[in-house]
């Protein structure tokens, strides 16, 4: 299916998207089957040396009791993670240079050896690292662009470059990696305009994976000022993100669409919203109870609380879904590696 950026448009801005979701549930049990894939999440670092407004890892915040898992820890984590069943790794952290390129190619070659698909999600470096992850056993990278609106962009992340992220998923697809991006709905200032605009970005790279938020301000970051304020408008973001999924399942039918964390933080039921509406992708956390309540995005993230496999499990059967027992990779690409 192709869309226009008016179409796009045109759908987010709808009252009534029952038939939207509908359709983009059906193109997903045509394309990729009533499969959920389970990635397991280790966030091993709440460092981060950037310092955009949104984010609660920003290294400006200094309310935040900062921590880092060392090496063995994070591998020990992830065999806890074998022994449960997962099939995919998720390695996730604010951009923390304490990790040397020696030290991550050394977590990830371990990982490997359990017989893990392996996801990075550790932000921006050089195509060298980028390549040394590869080689060492990476498959996958997560690298969200938040929005393509340039003055938002600037705006939003200071000291950061527009540029410089696109050419970092550029270079990410060139070396192989099955890719994921995604963008953020509901940034202050952010325009329905803007959101179509992500969308068909998101299809021309192409991406692998595509992982949509809600945004969810957090009280410890410069937006919360503004926000109090009323000088900048935080819109009600829900069904807006269900949207966004809906259309990419409809643009792009064999990727990989997570039903997010944030979708349940916001909606009691709204990963099971989020999974009728074109996703098929969870990630629960499996980050010790201790570190996973410091990796604070934004407040409230349901993961700190719940029990991971036993609510999830549960909410895949409902929905008349089942789990699978494979690694998941994208249906768009061919990835020997995995």
């Amino acid at each position: 299916m192709t869309m226009n950026e008016q179409e796009i448009i045109e759908l987010l801005k709808t009252d009534n998207p029952q038939k939207l979701f509908a359709s983009a549930d059906k193109v997903r049990k045509e394309h990729v089957g009533d499969e959920i894939h389970l990635r397991a999440i280790i966030e091993f670092s709440n460092y981060c040396k950037q310092n955009c407004l949104y984010c609660g890892l920003r290294g400006k915040n200094k309310k935040m009791y900062r921590y880092r898992l060392l090496p063995d820890q994070i591998i020990e984590l992830a065999k806890k993670a074998k022994d449960s069943g997962y099939q995919t790794i998720v390695l996730q952290s604010g951009e923390d240079n304490f990790y040397t390129t020696e030290m991550l190619v050394k977590i990830i070659s371990e990982i490997k050896k359990l017989d893990f698909a392996i996801t990075l999600s550790i932000g921006e470096k050089t195509e060298n690292e980028y390549k040394a992850y590869k080689d060492a056993g990476a498959d996958r990278y997560l690298l969200r662009i938040e929005t393509t609106d340039e003055a938002l962009y600037a705006k939003l992340d200071p000291g950061m470059s527009l540029a410089n992220r696109k050419n970092c998923i550029a270079t990410l697809k060139k070396l192989g990696y099955e890719t994921g991006s995604g963008i953020l709905v509901g940034l202050p200032g952010q325009t329905i305009e803007s959101i179509a605009k992500d969308i068909l970005y998101l299809q021309s790279i192409p991406v692998d994976m595509a992982g949509i938020g809600p945004f969810i301000y957090n009280p410890d970051t410069p937006i919360y000022d503004n926000v109090k304020s009323g000088k900048w408008k935080v819109e009600s973001t829900f069904e807006l993100s269900l949207k966004v999924m809906a259309i990419l399942r409809l643009l792009m039918p064999d990727i990989n669409i997570p039903a997010t964390t944030a979708m349940e933080t916001l909606n009691p039921n709204g990963r099971i919203l989020a999974l009728q509406a074109g996703a098929n992708v969870i990630m629960p956390n499996v980050t010790e109870r201790e570190h996973k309540k410091l990796y604070e995005i934004y407040p409230g993230k349901i993961t700190v609380s719940e029990t991971p496999l036993n609510t999830i499990l549960s909410q895949i059967t409902s929905i008349g879904r089942t789990v699978s027992k494979t690694k998941g990779t994208s249906k768009s690409i061919d990835i020997k590696s995995i």
